[in-house]
């Protein structure tokens, strides 16, 4: 069930998301068709070790589905995937990978990005987005028995790694071929590839919602995804929440932007994390969320500004709008803005294409750490 805070008190986004239409912030089961997922099929009997190379996750056995991200050379994140375990008309094992296409010219797609590693490996790539179409189901109201709550292992560098519990032996994401356990975030339900044409078996005890839904769904769980969220060759992995959802093995071998992102881990600092947040303008009612579609402006700078004790120094740097949807949103901050918020001490806000001033409250995401023992978070 959803639970955030400000570490505290948070009637007041409690209130605000009540005040949405069942068809945004429903409290039925619940299903979705997300329509600008993209999906590749990668088989062959070098299929593994090619995506080994890779991907920053650890391949598992076959027939385990699992959350990975594809790196560019500098580690930072090209693309989020979720691999789902599949077959060939053989019968032998393969991975259906889904992802966010995107369009900007200096990211390669995916499929020319994997087809020039193949080189001579027995490997077989083909785009099969014209074969499936990919799905969510959630219940608001209840987490599956396989949906508990995280252990976690905290870097000195502020990195986060999940802890996956192994009393039932059972692989976190699931066993099923074209279905995975959402474990990006308690809560998240999980994710399906169908056939096109086909509906899916959850469609017979899940409410279809609209897709907006969905958006909102997993901001207010702390989930990035996709290139608003995670900017494809600027994005650090552990800024976009990749660590804390289990996309990253920090103790896996050479893999394509390996080498910075495990410096990082080891010596660096996390100083920025993707947050959900509560947008409201200076017009609006102190519970009341704003009837805005869509997303504003992309990269929308988050500015900080003292509101006690103005004596202290300007606060350094600014944070990013990501996606948004009816005055909910995930933000890329500062750690130091975040606890300056949440120390009422700083106040964050940025300016809309209208000349609006919007005020951005952080969120924080009740599955996540609440006292992870190095302050950088």
């Amino acid at each position: 069930m959803l639970k955030l805070s400000l570490r505290g008190p948070s009637a007041l986004l409690h209130s605000a998301i009540t005040r949405l239409s069942p068809a945004l912030f429903p409290v039925t089961p619940s299903i979705t068709r997300l329509t600008s997922k993209s999906i590749l099929s990668v088989s062959g009997s070098q299929a593994p070790e090619f995506l080994n190379g890779l991907l920053s996750s650890t391949i598992p056995t076959p027939g385990r589905p699992f959350f990975s991200a594809v790196l560019n050379a500098q580690g930072r994140v090209l693309y989020d995937l979720l691999v789902f375990s599949d077959h060939t008309i053989n019968g032998r094992p393969a991975y259906l990978l889904e992802y966010d296409h995107v369009s900007a010219t200096d990211v390669p797609p995916l499929y020319d990005l994997l087809r020039r590693y193949v080189l001579r490996a027995k490997v077989k790539i083909r785009d099969v987005s014209h074969e499936y179409d990919s799905w969510a189901a959630w219940n608001p109201k209840q987490n599956e028995q396989w949906d508990t709550q995280r252990n976690w292992f905290v870097a000195e560098s502020g990195a986060i790694v999940p802890i996956w519990s192994n009393a039932s032996n059972d692989w976190p994401w699931g066993s099923q071929e074209h279905i995975i356990r959402d474990r990006r975030a308690i809560g998240m339900g999980y994710r399906l590839l169908v056939r096109k044409g086909d509906e899916p078996l959850h469609a017979s005890n899940h409410d279809r919602v609209l897709e907006d839904a969905y958006n909102i769904h997993r901001i207010i769980h702390g989930v990035p995804e996709g290139h608003v969220d995670i900017t494809p060759n600027v994005a650090f992995p552990m800024d976009s929440n990749l660590d804390l959802m289990g996309a990253i093995d920090f103790k896996k071998g050479c893999y394509v932007g390996q080498e910075l992102t495990v410096r990082t881990y080891h010596k660096g600092v996390i100083r920025k994390r993707t947050v959900p947040v509560l947008l409201q303008s200076s017009d609006s009612e102190a519970d009341e969320l704003e009837d805005v579609h869509g997303t504003f402006a992309a990269d929308v700078d988050i500015t900080p500004s003292i509101v006690a004790d103005g004596s202290r120094a300007r606060p350094r740097g600014s944070g990013k709008l990501l996606s948004s949807c009816y005055g909910l949103g995930l933000a890329l901050l500062r750690s130091e803005h975040v606890e300056g918020v949440m120390a009422r001490n700083l106040e964050l806000n940025f300016m809309s294409g209208s000349g609006t001033k919007w005020s951005v409250t952080p969120l924080w995401p009740e599955w996540w750490p609440q006292n992870p023992q190095h302050p950088q978070l």
